[in-house]
């Protein structure tokens, strides 16, 4: 599985349906019917793409969506952002603010927190380790996907390590500045 394929099989699956739980069934079936290099590629592809969101600047842009986003918060957020697909991924990794263009985050502007539906909240834990599931149902190996990675020299993050300037050495007030327009909406 190259990078095209990858994003095509994320796009294929939003197609399907729009609801996070279905998507992850969709995502599984149809990874468990490839061969278990495949797998791995996807699980390989899905860090290395994740790795590109891994920044202080997005880890704020996603504060400011959520109130307050813990590192468990922003690893799904990470997943969320990928599940929306390569055009939305490539627009926000370029600038974090531009999140304020992408519908999902636009409706969620329009109400609190506290009115978001469950299938509404930007997170998406599960992506994480569909192709572990996947892995397991070919081969039978639970956490098979994780040994096989160590083979091709890769290991899997679990946790965000982000880039960029942490915030404790930042100036507060700078948040508007680089990232107005999400500022402006929560």
């Amino acid at each position: 599985m190259d990078i095209d394929e990858f994003w095509l099989f994320l796009q294929r699956s939003r197609q399907v349906t729009g609801d996070p739980d279905e998507r992850l069934r969709w995502l599984s079936l149809h990874l468990a019917q490839r061969p278990p290099a495949r797998i791995v590629d996807f699980q390989i592809l899905l860090n290395q793409i994740r790795r590109r969101s891994d920044t202080y600047d997005m880890w704020e842009a996603a504060n400011l969506i959520f109130g307050g986003c813990s590192t468990d918060g922003f690893w799904y957020f990470q997943a969320w952002l990928i599940g929306l697909g390569r055009d939305t991924f490539e627009l926000v990794v370029a600038d974090p603010d531009n999140l304020a263009e992408v519908p999902e985050v636009r409706r969620l502007a329009e109400r609190p927190v506290s009115e978001w539906a469950q299938e509404e909240w930007p997170q998406w834990e599960a992506l994480s380790y569909v192709a572990a599931g996947a892995y397991e149902e070919a081969t039978g190996e639970e956490d098979g996907v994780y040994d096989a990675m160590k083979e091709r020299g890769h290991t899997n993050q679990g946790d965000p390590e982000p880039t960029g300037l942490p915030w404790r050495l930042r100036d507060p007030k700078a948040t508007t500045q680089r990232l107005p327009r999400l500022s402006r909406m929560f």
